[in-house]
């Protein structure tokens, strides 16, 4: 299903099915740190109802699935929630996982204890589903927005990687990111109290096949680019990881969270 807004790459569409393949094999990078960071909030845990918007390929459910909260994984893409599935069935998870935009998910009220968007809430349109989740949460329910980007002004093999995505997708706004903590429109304050916010770093191991993995499943490449411009992408992104890189590495990245408790 291809997205367009004007606010993402200068409206040029992008389509997040066409990159699940690599989104399964190259995108669960998350490391043990980013997950431990959740759980000491007491988020996603037994005996919680638990609704990840914008779920992917499942990542963030599965990896979480141990410590006995009840999931449900939403997002845009069939193609992302069918692989979801997939490896849900796998690991012998009972995860639920519909397909629906985030503004479109309609259960009923309070049948929430947490809601996260991990690497999407910038995606949503706030004003629909800010008040949506407050409605959706039980009484002293949470969200959590979470986030990790690299940091391309601190590392090398990210900055030159960046520069090739713009060589190819100039439009591409994703690039560029620096530290900063999770921002969201002030009006978020009529329906949520901030509780925690903070921004850590955490050094990503990858190999040369990872890395140009992570980078073609990538807004900028893989969900945007015509099928001859992405070879062309991903032999140029080779040839420059055999000139920059040794087979393994790490790439420099910061996660952010802010969690936010509904006014009920």
């Amino acid at each position: 299903m291809d997205i367009t807004n004007e606010k993402i790459d200068d409206g040029k569409a992008f389509d997040w099915g066409r990159v699940s393949a690599e989104y399964v094999k190259y995108r669960d990078i998350y490391p043990k740190e980013f997950y431990d960071k959740i759980i000491s909030l007491g988020l996603c845990t037994k005996g919680q109802k638990v609704l990840d918007v914008g779920t992917g390929t499942g990542v963030l459910p599965r990896h979480l699935y141990e410590y006995g909260a009840d999931f449900v994984g939403a997002d845009i893409s069939e193609n992302q929630i069918e692989a979801a599935k997939v490896l849900a069935k796998e690991n012998k998870q009972n995860i639920q996982f519909i397909v629906s935009p985030a503004e479109d998910i309609d259960f009923p009220q309070d049948s929430f204890d947490v809601i996260t968007a991990c690497q999407c809430f910038f995606y949503f349109h706030y004003e629909t589903v800010i008040p949506n989740f407050a409605r959706m949460l039980k009484k002293g329910g949470k969200l959590a927005v979470l986030y990790m980007e690299w940091l391309p002004f601190e590392d090398k093999i990210a900055k030159a990687s960046e520069d090739l995505v713009l060589k190819y997708n100039p439009k591409w706004n994703g690039a560029g990111e620096t530290r900063h903590p999770i921002i969201l429109p002030e009006f978020v304050d009529k329906y949520f109290d901030t509780i925690h916010s903070e921004e850590f770093d955490l050094d990503v191991p990858f190999t040369r096949e990872s890395w140009n993995g992570r980078m073609k499943a990538c807004r900028g490449t893989g969900a945007s680019l015509s099928e001859e411009e992405l070879v062309k992408w991903e032999n140029e992104h080779k040839k420059l990881l055999e000139e920059i890189a040794d087979e393994s590495f790490t790439i420099k990245h910061y996660a952010a969270i802010k969690v936010l408790q509904v006014k009920k």
